[in-house]
């Protein structure tokens, strides 16, 4: 494999680039990124709902740091298929074919759709039940983000990749932005509607992927070998790739603990006082400031320092999230998600081209499935984690604990991995 990520030493001249130089020229890739779009709006149409929803019911009958616990559960019970799962996912992401596994599994979501819509319409949904089905939306999520990241370098190929993850990113925080304040205008109407809307989204991203033309059959392994033995491979691969290893495991530990997601609801409900229309802003703020950020890496992909450029994004992350937690205004509290999402968007950028560059087609499925369990439980663990700090810490104490730690973490990892830090050229 030729290494295209230059740290020190002797550089080895790139490889010739393969395919067009932008992904848009790619008829193929416009309904990948179509579809996704949909998808993301349904997820976060549907997420905002959630956890309005749990939080408007645990509310009822208990306090505010108990009923925090609740929205922890929310994560939690989507945690832990993610854990069981993500890793043989990643597996089967190499075997079988791609395009199939990610069409399969947002098939799957517009079930859970479908079941948090009969409950919603059921008048007092059981809370177990709403934590049962977002159980089964983990479970499909394990299998979808492996596959749709392995899948990208397949439509594209290498030349058009780097822009093309941050159009792909560009998609992403499109639904980010538009899901969280669809989702709380929306639920400010009807929950019931909430859900069908996501509904409605997830039929969209099922459309654009059928009618992706490219093959989703990933390249032949050198050696054919057990499913156990090729999820070994892969932590094994990931373990010693320190860049990789360094990136992704930054990811886990800053957004576990400086994650504000869950925070959300407590702060607009309880201490800004904004309800849900105002839950929605700070929800889109973050996914705004990502969005233009994206836009801008499509056009202008970081190339060089990406090194310094990520641990520098890291530690602005950090001290957002603690301006966050002192915050009694809304708008500061939304400008700072803002200036959050932004720095979030140019790690998550630098770590994905580090990771998509530096791994065979072979083993992206595994590589990427290692990743997607550490953003898994950055994510929902991490809400789950947040719960448990606002029980014991109050959000506000949360939300300062959380980025003091994140800033703490960036200069450990900086330590900790110094050819991550160092890494220079992208492209």
């Amino acid at each position: 494999m030729t290494d295209t990520i230059e740290t020190t030493g002797p550089v080895q001249p790139p490889p010739p680039p393969e395919g067009p130089a932008s992904p848009w020229a790619i008829r193929d890739f416009r309904l990948l990124w179509v579809g996704r779009v949909a998808a993301v709006l349904g997820i976060q149409i549907q997420s905002s709902a959630l956890l309005w929803q749990v939080y408007e019911i645990a509310r009822r009958d208990h306090p505010i740091a108990e009923a925090s616990l609740y929205l922890g559960l929310v994560g939690l019970c989507q945690f832990l298929p993610l854990l069981a799962l993500t890793l043989p996912a990643g597996a089967l992401a190499d075997r079988r074919d791609r395009k199939n596994t990610v069409t399969l599994s947002v098939l799957v979501e517009a079930g859970c759709a479908v079941g948090f819509l009969l409950m919603a319409l059921h008048g007092n949904p059981p809370l177990w039940g709403l934590l049962a089905v977002a159980a089964v939306f983990g479970a499909a999520r394990a299998f979808l983000a492996p596959a749709s990241q392995a899948f990208l370098p397949m439509v594209v190929g290498r030349r058009a990749l780097p822009p093309a993850i941050a159009a792909q990113s560009i998609a992403f925080q499109t639904g980010a932005i538009a899901g969280p304040a669809l989702g709380g205008l929306i639920v400010g109407l009807s929950v019931p509607l909430a859900y069908a809307s996501a509904l409605a989204m997830f039929a969209v991203g099922v459309g654009s992927l059928l009618l992706i033309r490219t093959s989703g059959k990933p390249a032949p392994s050198p050696t054919r070998i057990p499913v156990v033995e090729q999820v070994r491979e892969g932590l094994a691969y990931v373990w010693n790739t320190k860049i990789v290893l360094g990136a992704i495991s930054l990811d886990l530990i800053v957004v576990l603990l400086a994650g504000v997601a869950l925070l959300t609801p407590i702060f607009a409900r309880d201490i800004l006082h904004v309800g849900p229309e105002g839950f929605g802003l700070l929800r889109a703020s973050f996914g705004a400031g990502a969005l233009l950020v994206a836009l801008y890496l499509s056009r202008f992909p970081i190339v060089k320092h990406a090194g310094r450029w990520m641990f520098a994004s890291v530690a602005v992350f950090g001290v957002c999230t603690l301006t966050f937690g002192l915050s009694t205004s809304v708008w500061l509290s939304g400008a700072v998600l803002f200036l959050g999402g932004a720095a979030d968007m140019i790690s998550v950028n630098i770590r994905q081209t580090l990771i998509q560059l530096s791994t065979p087609d072979h083993m992206r499925g595994r590589v990427s499935s290692v990743s997607m369990l550490f953003i898994g439980a950055s994510n929902e663990l991490g809400e789950a984690y947040s719960g448990v700090a606002v029980r014991f810490l109050g959000p506000i104490g949360a939300a300062v604990f959380g980025g003091v730690g994140a800033l703490t973490a960036t200069g450990v990892w900086a330590k900790l991995f110094p050819d991550l830090r160092k890494a220079d050229r992208l492209d």
